[in-house]
């Protein structure tokens, strides 16, 4: 790859767009806390897993069985804007462990993208409109990695 023999700093230089590099949010948190209503607010596209599971009348359908396949797509759609360039991307989903944002941070790379990540906290009281359980969100809040 032709980006492993040049400094990051030159990178940066080369892949900037207009004064301004391209960006790509990663929006984090728990279900209710506002991931959706912020990544539509920031970026230009937004993109989730969850839109999988959304039917043409809007109705959302989860199926846990297909939960890979909806990562994947959500991860396919990433790729597809950056391969438009468009300038400011946004994935939310909820991304508790570092592992899980990891596909971003490299499709961010091959691209030339900035990535910043934003933990959205639910202070405002938020409702989990997707019917996620009590102890499943528990487990979310206990395994949520957070680099500083």
């Amino acid at each position: 790859m032709l980006f492993a023999t040049v400094p990051k700093q030159i990178i940066g230089i080369l892949l900037k767009k207009n004064g301004n590099m391209k960006k790509l949010y990663i929006v984090r948190g728990i279900p209710g806390s506002g991931k959706s209503t912020l990544a539509k607010e920031i970026a230009d596209v937004h993109y989730e897993a969850d839109m999988y599971f959304t039917d043409a009348e809007g109705n959302y359908n989860f199926d846990f069985n297909k939960i890979k396949a909806a990562h994947q797509w959500c991860q396919s759609m990433v790729r597809m804007a950056m391969e438009y360039n468009t300038e400011k991307i946004a994935v939310s989903n909820t991304s508790t462990q570092e592992w899980e944002m990891q596909v971003y941070f490299d499709l961010a790379a091959e691209h030339g993208y900035q990535v910043t990540s934003i933990v959205v906290e639910n202070r405002h009281g938020g409702e989990n409109v997707h019917g996620v359980p009590a102890d499943k969100l528990e487990q979310m809040k206990n395994r949520f990695e957070i680099k500083l």
